[in-house]
Order: C-alpha cells, then sequence, then structure tokens
C-alpha cells in the first residue's frame, strides 16, 4: 500500500510539474519553442494571435544568434512575447529603423497586419480535395 500512494503521489507530481509550462514558451531549442508558440497562438482569442505572432517574430528578427533568442523567450508566456516584441518595436523607430516609420504607434501596425491576414482569409478559395476527402458519410 505504501508503495501504491508513493507510486502515485511521484506520478501526480511529475503530471503538475509537465503542465505547469503549457502557457509559456518551452526554449530548450528552437522546435520546441516553434511547437510552443503554434500551440499558445492556438490558444489565444483571435484579436490577440496577430498581435503574439508579430511579436514573436520581431523578437526572433532582434536577436540572430539561436541560443540568445531561445534565452529571450524561454519561459515568457503571452503577454510577456507581447510587451517584448512592443519594446523592440519602439527602440528600433527610436534608432530609425526604416521598416518601422511607416507607422505611427505598435498598435497601427498591428492593425494594418490583421487587416491585410483578413483580406489573406478571405481569398482562400475550398479546395476541391477536401470535398471529395470527407469522412462524413452519408447515412
Amino acid at each position: 500500500m505504501r508503495i501504491l500512494s508513493a507510486l502515485l503521489l511521484s506520478v501526480l507530481t511529475l503530471s503538475l510539474t509537465a503542465c505547469g509550462r503549457s502557457e509559456q514558451i518551452n526554449g530548450r531549442s528552437s522546435s520546441t519553442a516553434y511547437r510552443s508558440v503554434k500551440m499558445l497562438k492556438e490558444r489565444l482569442p483571435p484579436e490577440k494571435r496577430i498581435e503574439f505572432e508579430i511579436s514573436f517574430w520581431t523578437i526572433r528578427d532582434a536577436y540572430k544568434d539561436t541560443k540568445e533568442f531561445l534565452s529571450q523567450v524561454d519561459g515568457k508566456n503571452p503577454d510577456e512575447i507581447i510587451e517584448t516584441g512592443r519594446e523592440i518595436y519602439q527602440q528600433r523607430k527610436n534608432q530609425g529603423f526604416r521598416e518601422y516609420q511607416q507607422y505611427s504607434s505598435w498598435e497601427e501596425m498591428i492593425d494594418k497586419y490583421a487587416r491585410e491576414r483578413r483580406e489573406q482569409d478571405r481569398h482562400i478559395k475550398p479546395d476541391k480535395r477536401d470535398k471529395a476527402n470527407d469522412v462524413l458519410y452519408k447515412l
């Protein structure tokens, strides 16, 4: 009985530890970081997804060295990534970064990319092959 309770306790502790970082980026390697970002992005409300995605790639662009980039994103949640992205945007804008000069603010840049994404989504046509692979059968 003692062994069973110890085993149950260790399994419970391990599962809680494994699930504890579910809202954070795992920066152990590039592939785990990208996988974490993908999962986090899917859990975010639609209005925050683009801001999170742009922030992540802004951080990636600012830190060319992979190890330095991973140390910047490891353990951060989406709000922290967005805040870091804003800071990098503001630093680059103040330094005269050419691509950011066309925007008066971070919000304006995010709005522009959100409009572009909605426009892209509007023009996506369903693939005919998808209909042929429908798993819903007529009974």
